[in-house]
């Protein structure tokens, strides 16, 4: 993408970088009575349950941004539940940027699977196993967006880069601001091994916790950008998010979590894709 063009898009752009609350940023948008805000607004729990799962999302709406949560898993015999985390727009033609947390039985790894839409497309997937229990502890799990690319990562380490080919005609999400959501649900019929094994609802309530929500990222509201052109502005920003790329020591580490962690790659999926693999698929430094 060229410099000048780089620029258009986000001089006129409001940088909100704040530690959120859940209390003020966020609201439950479906199963209200199974989820809880906690520790004066820096904590949030999911509950599933034969009766409901829950979901919140974001009062606000991005263009472009760095997103950051922390969030721990549900613990022991979590297959048939997804607990997801990810920016949307909304209609028949919305963008998507996925984190999706596919459970398992115990002692058995979740999937973290990955999907980017544009204009309505995706079948952009990757998935990964971690290096970690994600239900132990907390663990830290961000999505940058900017016109150049966007990163997946965990725990400040890429696992994912989706970058801006719009040049050979791949679509890339720039246009339409999204909000931030997550939730937790029952989805036995695909999320664990293809549905064949399904939820033990013995187990339930099922809980996924999250906490210490980070925004860094340009607001929009009643369709145009908060934001009003200054002067210098696109300087006063060329250290952080909205130029960000991997550097030489973060590819790195993106290439030793695919070698060892990476279990599905649309890329190289030629039988789902008969007619030829996406465009993106065939440039050399594409990952």
């Amino acid at each position: 993408m060229k410099a000048g063009l780089l620029v258009s898009l986000i001089v006129n752009f409001l940088v909100v970088a704040s530690a959120g609350s859940f209390y003020n940023d966020f609201y439950f948008n479906w199963g209200h009575d199974h989820g809880k805000v906690y520790d004066n607004g820096n904590s949030l729990s999911l509950i599933l349950d034969k009766n409901s799962g829950s979901g919140f999302q974001s009062k606000k709406e991005y263009l472009f941004g760095k997103i950051d949560i922390q969030l721990k898993l549900v613990h022991g015999n979590s297959a048939g539940t997804v607990t997801t985390f990810y920016l949307s727009s909304l209609g028949p033609y919305h963008d998507e940027i996925d984190f999706e947390f596919l459970g398992n039985t115990s002692g058995q790894p979740y999937t973290l699977h990955t999907n980017v839409f544009s204009q309505g497309k995706g079948n952009r997937e990757q998935q990964f196993y971690l290096w970690f229990d994600p239900t132990a502890d907390f663990h830290t799990y961000s999505i940058l967006w900017n016109p150049q690319r966007i990163i997946f990562s965990v725990d400040g380490i890429a696992i994912r880069e989706f970058k801006n080919l719009e040049s050979i005609g791949v679509p890339f999400p720039k246009n339409q601001p999204m909000r931030i959501y997550s939730s937790l649900w029952e989805a036995d019929d695909w999320a664990t091994c293809g549905g064949r094994v399904k939820t033990d609802w013995t187990k339930a309530p099922f809980v996924a916790s999250f906490r210490n929500f980070n925004v860094n990222a340009c607001a929009w509201s009643y369709g145009a950008s908060t934001c009003k052109s200054k002067s210098g502005f696109a300087d006063s920003i060329s250290n952080s998010w909205i130029w960000e790329e991997l550097d030489v020591g973060r590819k790195g580490q993106m290439k030793w979590v695919r070698d060892n962690y990476m279990i599905y790659d649309y890329c190289k999926d030629s039988k789902r894709f008969p007619h030829g693999l996406p465009r993106e698929c065939y440039v050399t430094n594409f990952p």
